[in-house]
């Protein structure tokens, strides 16, 4: 098994830097507190525009033509519209699988979300906050929402599986993102007690969620555990054959690697990419099916320099400070990152780009120069990167 594929993100879990005008008018950083900021009226004529306009059949068809079998969903918490104030999104999803089916593609179902947060991060929907393991009764509603979801598409054509829970923060990470200070939560009160999650409790999630998934879905569908950011310490789990449909979901962004001593340079990149991440991907996959469920052409914690004076991986060209990195010098940058990475993610069972868009102004809005590699339309366009 090979997967080819990329992400719908910011389609029914929204993330603000990917379109940032769903949240003008407001200081809201997250989804929790966009409709706490707005009218009903005026949230839901949002939220109902964007999702009808996003994603439509067209970007299925798009998506085929561009050589890939696959997308993996990023869904909330409150998918089925029983928690106020949010508005569920389960018709969309319906639709999904209906373009998907119609043009031969597969649908990976990715938990994204749950209440109070397994992450803290702004994409887990709401910033600063990790609470959500501590409350057993919001446990077991994410285990209801999986297995209504089970239910629902298990026996699906278009489902390729489902992924209990995306991007779980444990410790090493926690400290490594610096999540206190990299996500200032709006409400510090509510912030109060929030942890990283432990592998123990991560573990015994998993296994409750195979549980409850698995009794709608037949073996040729799969669970998709996430690593949570440790890779390597999976080889003595789910390892009967009770288990056998299960892969293995790491994330891997070249903005960790740079927060792990990575220096920023196209070599630097390269080098940690193959002797860091290949080794460790080809020795898990004798345990699991490895993918790499994110990863983006080129990402940065400088991400938004674009000239050899800026810190970033357009470094090191020729030129003045002041000068621009070339449109042939860019690709050519982009081309090696991109190699290095694809060949790494198919030492294992394949990948999940993300993402599949972004609306942001990368010419026009100071500062955000250097991101449009987040867009697989524009980095497939431009020749950064031919999805192998």
């Amino acid at each position: 098994m090979k997967i080819k594929g990329v992400n719908l993100g910011n389609w029914l879990v929204l993330e603000k830097w990917m379109n940032p005008a769903l949240f003008e008018g407001t200081t809201a950083e997250d989804e929790y507190y966009l409709p706490r900021q707005l009218s009903p009226e005026v949230y839901e004529a949002r939220i109902k525009i964007h999702r009808s306009e996003y994603i439509t059949e067209r970007d299925f068809v798009t998506i085929k033509r561009m050589g890939l079998e696959s997308v993996r969903i990023p869904v909330p918490y409150f998918i089925f519209g029983d928690r106020e104030p949010f508005i569920g999104c389960i018709e969309e999803l319906d639709k999904a699988f209906n373009w998907a089916e119609k043009y031969g593609l597969t649908i990976l179902i990715d938990l994204h979300t749950v209440p109070m947060s397994q992450n803290g991060f702004d994409n887990g929907g709401i910033s600063g906050v990790c609470k959500w393991a501590q409350d057993p009764d919001e446990v077991e509603f994410a285990l209801s929402v999986l297995e209504r979801l089970a239910q629902r598409y298990g026996t699906r054509k278009g489902l390729l599986g489902i992924q209990p829970l995306n991007e779980p923060i444990t410790e090493n990470m926690w400290k490594t993102m610096d999540i206190e200070h990299r996500y200032p939560p709006a409400d510090p009160v509510l912030a109060q007690g929030s942890a990283p999650i432990t592998m123990d409790f991560l573990r015994k999630y998993y296994l409750d969620a195979y549980d409850r998934i698995s009794k709608y879905m037949p073996k040729d569908k799969y669970v998709v555990i996430h690593d949570g950011f440790e890779l390597m310490a999976w080889k003595d789990f789910m390892q009967k054959e009770k288990y056998s449909n299960v892969i293995l979901d790491t994330h891997q962004y070249l903005m960790v690697a740079e927060a792990n001593g990575c220096e920023q340079t196209v070599e630097a990149y390269v080098k940690y990419v193959k002797e860091e991440l290949e080794p460790k991907i080809e020795e898990m996959e004798k345990y699991f099916p490895v993918i790499c469920g994110e990863w983006c052409l080129f990402n940065s914690l400088a991400c938004g320099c674009d000239t050899k004076g800026g810190q970033s991986v357009l470094n090191g060209v020729e030129g003045s400070a002041e000068e621009t990195v070339s449109t042939e010098q860019k690709k050519k940058i982009y081309n090696a990152v991109a190699k290095a990475q694809l060949d790494a993610w198919n030492k294992g069972s394949g990948y999940y780009y993300w993402s599949y868009k972004l609306l942001t102004d990368t010419v026009n809005t100071p500062g955000w120069i250097g991101w449009d590699s987040w867009d697989l339309g524009r980095s497939v366009d431009f020749g950064w990167i031919t999805m192998e």
